[in-house]
Protein backbone atom coordinates (compact mmCIF):
# COMPACT_ATOMS: atom_id res chain seq x y z
CA UNK A 1 0.00 0.00 0.00
CA UNK A 2 1.40 3.20 -1.03
CA UNK A 3 1.97 6.15 1.21
CA UNK A 4 -0.65 8.45 -0.95
CA UNK A 5 -3.45 5.64 -0.81
CA UNK A 6 -3.13 5.22 3.49
CA UNK A 7 -3.11 9.38 3.63
CA UNK A 8 -6.35 10.20 5.44
CA UNK A 9 -8.67 12.81 3.72
CA UNK A 10 -9.97 15.14 6.10
CA UNK A 11 -13.23 17.02 5.43
CA UNK A 12 -12.14 20.46 4.19
CA UNK A 13 -13.50 22.28 7.53
CA UNK A 14 -11.12 20.06 9.74
CA UNK A 15 -8.37 21.03 7.87
CA UNK A 16 -5.49 22.48 9.22
CA UNK A 17 -5.03 25.88 7.70
CA UNK A 18 -1.62 28.39 7.52
CA UNK A 19 -4.34 31.05 8.68
CA UNK A 20 -5.00 28.55 11.76
CA UNK A 21 -1.80 28.84 12.90
CA UNK A 22 -0.83 32.05 12.89
CA UNK A 23 -4.34 32.53 14.93
CA UNK A 24 -3.29 30.46 17.86
CA UNK A 25 -0.29 32.10 17.71
CA UNK A 26 -1.77 35.96 17.95
CA UNK A 27 -3.78 34.76 20.37
CA UNK A 28 -0.96 33.07 22.53
CA UNK A 29 0.77 36.87 22.21
CA UNK A 30 -2.58 38.07 23.32
CA UNK A 31 -3.28 35.82 26.20
CA UNK A 32 0.62 36.58 27.67
CA UNK A 33 0.51 39.84 27.56
CA UNK A 34 -3.07 39.45 29.50
CA UNK A 35 -1.21 37.29 31.95
CA UNK A 36 1.76 39.81 32.11
CA UNK A 37 -1.03 42.69 32.99
CA UNK A 38 -3.87 41.25 34.62
CA UNK A 39 -3.47 39.72 38.51
CA UNK A 40 -6.68 37.75 37.29
CA UNK A 41 -5.44 35.91 34.22
CA UNK A 42 -3.47 33.24 34.96
CA UNK A 43 -1.78 30.36 33.15
CA UNK A 44 0.96 28.26 35.31
CA UNK A 45 3.35 26.97 32.28
CA UNK A 46 3.93 28.25 28.29
CA UNK A 47 2.61 24.80 27.68
CA UNK A 48 -0.78 25.81 29.47
CA UNK A 49 -1.01 29.08 27.90
CA UNK A 50 -0.88 27.36 24.35
CA UNK A 51 -3.30 24.83 25.19
CA UNK A 52 -6.01 27.69 26.25
CA UNK A 53 -4.59 29.84 22.86
CA UNK A 54 -6.04 26.52 20.95
CA UNK A 55 -9.11 26.13 23.03
CA UNK A 56 -10.01 30.24 22.95
CA UNK A 57 -9.28 29.72 18.70
CA UNK A 58 -11.49 26.56 18.34
CA UNK A 59 -14.59 28.19 20.55
CA UNK A 60 -14.13 31.68 18.80
CA UNK A 61 -14.42 30.19 15.27
CA UNK A 62 -17.71 28.36 16.29
CA UNK A 63 -19.08 31.17 18.10
CA UNK A 64 -18.07 33.14 14.55
CA UNK A 65 -19.80 30.39 12.85
CA UNK A 66 -23.12 30.56 14.31
CA UNK A 67 -22.82 34.34 15.07
CA UNK A 68 -22.28 34.53 10.58
CA UNK A 69 -25.26 32.30 10.45
CA UNK A 70 -27.69 34.12 12.47
CA UNK A 71 -27.12 37.63 10.94
CA UNK A 72 -27.68 35.90 7.56
CA UNK A 73 -31.00 34.40 8.74
CA UNK A 74 -31.95 37.82 10.29
CA UNK A 75 -30.88 40.05 7.11
CA UNK A 76 -32.96 36.93 5.07
CA UNK A 77 -35.90 36.90 7.48
CA UNK A 78 -39.53 38.40 5.82
CA UNK A 79 -41.17 38.21 9.62
CA UNK A 80 -41.24 40.03 12.53
CA UNK A 81 -41.09 36.52 14.73
CA UNK A 82 -38.26 34.95 12.82
CA UNK A 83 -36.44 38.61 13.10
CA UNK A 84 -36.84 38.52 16.89
CA UNK A 85 -35.64 35.02 17.27
CA UNK A 86 -32.49 35.67 15.64
CA UNK A 87 -31.88 38.84 17.85
CA UNK A 88 -32.72 36.97 20.73
CA UNK A 89 -29.85 33.95 19.22
CA UNK A 90 -27.38 37.29 18.79
CA UNK A 91 -28.43 38.74 22.78
CA UNK A 92 -27.74 35.35 23.95
CA UNK A 93 -24.85 34.33 22.14
CA UNK A 94 -22.20 37.20 22.33
CA UNK A 95 -22.20 37.30 26.21
CA UNK A 96 -23.26 33.43 26.57
CA UNK A 97 -20.32 32.73 24.52
CA UNK A 98 -17.53 34.70 27.41
CA UNK A 99 -18.93 32.34 30.20
CA UNK A 100 -18.53 28.97 27.60
CA UNK A 101 -14.84 30.23 27.48
CA UNK A 102 -14.70 30.35 31.37
CA UNK A 103 -16.44 27.33 32.11
CA UNK A 104 -14.55 25.36 29.28
CA UNK A 105 -11.07 26.32 30.50
CA UNK A 106 -12.20 25.76 34.01
CA UNK A 107 -13.22 22.43 32.94
CA UNK A 108 -10.28 21.78 31.30
CA UNK A 109 -7.32 23.10 32.80
CA UNK A 110 -9.10 23.42 36.29
CA UNK A 111 -7.03 25.95 38.80
CA UNK A 112 -3.92 26.20 36.60
CA UNK A 113 -5.30 27.94 34.30
CA UNK A 114 -7.79 31.43 34.83
CA UNK A 115 -8.98 34.03 32.89
CA UNK A 116 -10.13 36.44 35.39
CA UNK A 117 -14.12 36.71 35.21
CA UNK A 118 -16.63 37.87 32.59
CA UNK A 119 -14.99 41.69 32.09
CA UNK A 120 -11.80 40.40 31.50
CA UNK A 121 -12.96 37.52 29.35
CA UNK A 122 -15.08 39.77 27.15
CA UNK A 123 -11.67 42.49 26.85
CA UNK A 124 -9.35 39.15 26.13
CA UNK A 125 -11.82 38.18 23.25
CA UNK A 126 -12.48 41.66 21.89
CA UNK A 127 -8.21 42.31 21.87
CA UNK A 128 -8.11 38.53 20.07
CA UNK A 129 -10.34 40.08 17.44
CA UNK A 130 -8.96 42.95 16.87
CA UNK A 131 -5.17 41.43 16.82
CA UNK A 132 -6.52 38.27 14.89
CA UNK A 133 -7.77 41.42 11.81
CA UNK A 134 -4.86 43.29 11.93
CA UNK A 135 -2.13 40.65 11.76
CA UNK A 136 -4.83 38.94 9.00
CA UNK A 137 -4.77 42.32 6.85
CA UNK A 138 -1.05 42.86 6.90
CA UNK A 139 -0.65 39.29 5.74
CA UNK A 140 -3.15 40.25 2.86
CA UNK A 141 -1.34 42.78 2.07
CA UNK A 142 1.98 41.87 2.34
CA UNK A 143 3.25 40.23 -1.61
CA UNK A 144 3.23 37.21 -1.87
CA UNK A 145 5.69 35.56 -4.55
CA UNK A 146 5.96 36.37 -7.94
CA UNK A 147 4.64 33.39 -10.06
CA UNK A 148 6.14 35.15 -13.08
CA UNK A 149 9.52 35.00 -12.17
CA UNK A 150 9.74 31.35 -10.57
CA UNK A 151 12.00 28.95 -12.32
Amino acid sequence: MSAASRRVSWPRRLRLRATDLVDVFVYLVVLGAFIQLLPGVIAESFLLALLTAVVLKIVLEVVLTVKKATVARLRGARTGATRAVNIATLVLLLPGSKFVVLELVALLFGDAVRLGGFWAVTLLVAVLTLARGLVRSVLDSSPGPHRDTAL
